[in-house]
């Protein structure tokens, strides 16, 4: 398994592509283990790099977007 921290936008748009092609792994597989690892580094980074305004997030669910 070789995973490398997200530190860049690069590194991102990298690390989707590899969950993408992980999104069939079985939960008990070294690839379904991988998929794990990697969404949550992408669950790190976005939260670092996209944070959600609640407020908009709050108005979002209300309406109905």
């Amino acid at each position: 398994m070789n995973i490398k921290p997200i530190k860049i936008d690069a590194d991102y748009q990298a690390a989707l592509k590899d969950i993408e092609n992980l999104m069939i792994a079985g939960p008990d597989t070294p690839e379904g283990e991988k998929l794990d690892v990697m969404v949550t580094l992408i669950e790190a980074y976005e939260a670092k790099h996209f944070p959600m305004d609640l407020k908009s997030s709050r108005l979002a669910k209300n309406t109905g977007l």
